[in-house]
């Protein structure tokens, strides 16, 4: 698809994020765990950016830093939204961050513009970071489903059959509601960039492979393949994801607002030959923005917790990418809009932000390299609590 360079002119407003952004004090306290769990009806979502807003706020950064963020339209979803990736630093490693491709999911959005205000900056510390390391982020993948508050994106099958004509009169996509209609986004991808949607890979189920069939995933796919292309791997793949809100740390009276995972794929030769997979890189990614965390002192920022390991998701982003050989990692954040709104907005995307700044930090001084892998094993595990 052709891209071509965002360019707009605004009036003179603040970040749009910015605002919608509050920062909370560093020594929050944890969250009693009969606490906002599941009960209580949402609130409204007025606290995160639209489309419109989004828009505006990367205009503004592009122009802000001079530059410095590089911001242009990838790709445009089935309902005509544009699509837009931010780029930020200049070094030889490159982190590409993926925000909101369920549309109900905001808070890694929000993170994410943050960190590339910050980034994109003056300081001396923003200039190092930019010499050492390069990132690419798309904030809000799903930007149909983010207007519309749904976990799908906004694709009738009809609509896939309409761009691959090969799949007439073919089951569904297991993945598919069609009462919304739209396809979960994140089970649409595969390892193999160049893959052709065939009629005998369909319905499908959870441990198979996508099909590029949605234009999210399809962008997705074609700014990895760019990034590829230009860095011969890319180093590293975040996806910023929410979960339900009922979670605790096991053996702690915690509340988790947080899980992490750099687990996919149960066995990556079930799915061809992938020599670059590496686990252990995506193990200690996942302990830099642990370690990250539990040097916010005693504030509930450090209460995250292991995401399932027992997960197998080749169809993911990062199943997928994981494969190609990027150390992947799984942010959940312990919120989703249709039970919680905009509550807790603040504590949760600084958490989002304080994570994903660990990781960072940790691939741009080195420092990431001397992580032992098996942390990881260390982190704890994921414990449910009943809604009160």
């Amino acid at each position: 698809m052709s891209r071509k360079t965002l360019t707009a002119s605004l009036t003179g407003a603040a970040l749009v994020t910015m605002a919608a952004v509050a920062l909370v004090p560093g020594a929050a306290q944890a969250i009693p765990e009969n606490s906002h769990c599941g009960t209580e009806a949402g609130n409204n979502n007025d606290a995160f950016v639209d489309h419109a807003q989004l828009t505006k706020a990367l205009e503004q950064l592009e122009r802000t830093s001079g530059g410095v963020v590089d911001v242009e339209v990838v790709g445009q979803s089935n309902q005509g939204r544009d699509i837009y990736s931010a780029r930020v630093g200049e070094g030889d490693t490159v982190i590409y961050v993926q925000t909101q491709i369920h549309g109900n999911e905001n808070h890694g959005t929000e993170a994410l513009l943050n960190l590339l205000h910050q980034i994109g900056g003056s300081s001396q510390e923003a200039r190092e970071l930019r010499e050492n390391v390069t990132i690419v982020g798309i904030p809000r993948l799903n930007v149909d489903g983010g207007e519309n508050d749904t976990r799908q994106n906004a694709m009738s099958w009809d609509d896939v059959v309409a761009e691959f004509p090969q799949l007439a009169g073919v089951e569904p996509a297991w993945n598919y509601r069609a009462s919304v209609p739209g396809f979960d986004v994140n089970r649409d991808f595969n390892p193999d960039l160049d893959y052709v949607p065939q009629p005998e890979d369909f319905p499908g189920n959870s441990a198979d492979t996508g099909w590029y069939i949605t234009p999210e995933a399809q962008t997705s796919r074609d700014v990895y393949r760019e990034l590829e292309q230009e860095f011969g791997t890319v180093d590293y793949f975040v996806d910023l994801h929410n979960q339900w809100s009922c979670y605790k740390q096991a053996g702690t009276d915690n509340m988790s607002t947080l899980s992490i995972s750099g687990r996919f794929i149960d066995d990556p030769t079930e799915f061809g030959d992938w020599p670059a997979f590496d686990y252990d890189a995506s193990r200690r990614a996942n302990v830099a923005v642990y370690d990250a965390l539990q040097d916010q002192g005693s504030s509930a920022y450090g209460h995250l917790t292991l995401y399932p390991q027992d997960t197998n998701l080749p169809g993911t982003a990062l199943g997928s990418f994981a494969l190609r050989g990027s150390a992947t990692v799984l942010f959940e954040t312990s919120s989703q809009t249709q039970y919680d709104g905009s509550k807790r907005n603040g504590f949760l995307t600084k958490q989002v932000e304080l994570g994903l700044k660990g990781l960072i930090d940790a691939v741009a001084d080195g420092s990431i390299d001397s992580i032992d892998p098996e942390d990881y094993e260390e982190i704890p595990q994921r414990v449910y609590l009943p809604a009160d």
